[in-house]
C-alpha cells in the first residue's frame, strides 16, 4: 500500500491541513494497515447522507473514547469534487483523522481509473499490501458498522489480540459477513464427533457385556 502513495503528499484534514510529503512519514502512517479509499463528491446527496455514517464507523474504530486501541485503519478521502470549494465543505463532514489528496494532485482521476470506481459513494478496502479486500464496503459499512472490521483484520491477516471494542460495545455481537459459515463448520465438526463418540460407547459398552455374561457362565463351574 506504501508504494500506491511513497511519491505523493497526502494531507491532513486538520485546521492547519498538515501535510505528509516524505517517505518516512508517508510509510508511518500507512505501513501494516488497512486503507479505506473513500471516492466522493460533495455534488452527490449519496455521499451526503453516507458521509455521517463513515465517519461514525472511522470514530468509533480509531478514536480511544470508543476503544481501548485504535485500530489499524486509515481513511483517504478521493474527491472527485467539481471545485476545490466543494471539497473542502465535504471535509468537514469527514473525520479529522482523515488523510486526502489536494484537489490540484492529477493522482486523483488515476486512483479513480485503477480501482475501476463507477459510483459514488465507493469505499475501496486494501490490504497493507495494496491488493483490494472489497471493491465497495459502502453496504457492509451500511450494515453492519464497526462490527465488519473484525471481518477486515482477520481476511487483511491482521491478527490483532490486543484490539478491543470499549464498554459500549461489548454487549454487542461481532458479528460479520462469515460468521454463519463458521457456525455451520462449526456444527457439522461437532455432529460429526458426537457420532464417533457414539459409536466407541456402542463398541466398549457390547464388549464389556459379553465379557460379564461370560464371567457370570463361567463362574458356575467348577474347575
Amino acid at each position: 500500500m506504501v508504494d500506491l502513495f511513497v511519491d505523493r503528499v497526502l494531507v491532513k484534514n486538520n485546521t492547519d491541513q498538515d501535510q505528509l510529503d516524505t517517505e518516512r512519514e508517508i510509510v508511518a502512517r500507512l505501513q501494516n494497515r488497512i486503507l479505506m479509499l473513500f471516492f466522493g463528491s460533495a455534488a452527490c446527496e449519496g455521499c451526503q447522507r453516507f458521509a455521517p455514517t463513515l465517519a461514525s464507523f472511522f470514530k468509533h474504530l480509531t478514536n480511544e473514547s470508543y476503544v481501548d486501541r485504535s485500530a489499524q485503519l486509515v481513511l483517504l478521502y478521493i474527491s472527485l469534487d467539481q471545485s476545490e470549494e466543494q471539497q473542502d465543505s465535504f471535509l468537514k463532514e469527514l473525520p479529522k483523522k482523515c488523510l486526502f489528496l489536494a484537489y490540484e494532485d492529477p493522482y486523483r482521476r488515476e486512483l479513480e481509473a485503477m480501482f475501476n470506481v463507477e459510483e459514488v459513494p465507493t469505499v475501496v478496502v486494501l490490504r497493507p499490501d495494496s491488493s483490494v479486500l472489497i471493491p465497495n464496503a459502502v453496504e457492509e459499512i451500511l450494515g453492519l458498522g464497526p462490527d465488519c472490521y473484525r471481518n477486515w483484520q482477520e481476511a487483511a491477516e491482521l491478527i490483532d489480540r490486543n484490539f478491543m471494542i470499549s464498554e459500549d460495545f461489548e454487549q454487542k455481537s461481532m458479528r460479520s459477513w462469515s460468521d454463519p459459515v463458521r457456525r455451520l463448520k462449526y456444527k457439522v465438526e461437532d455432529e460429526k464427533k458426537q457420532k464417533k463418540k457414539m459409536k466407541k460407547k456402542k463398541g466398549w459398552g457390547g464388549g464389556g457385556d459379553e465379557d460379564a455374561e461370560a464371567d457370570r457362565g463361567g463362574g458356575g463351574a467348577p474347575f
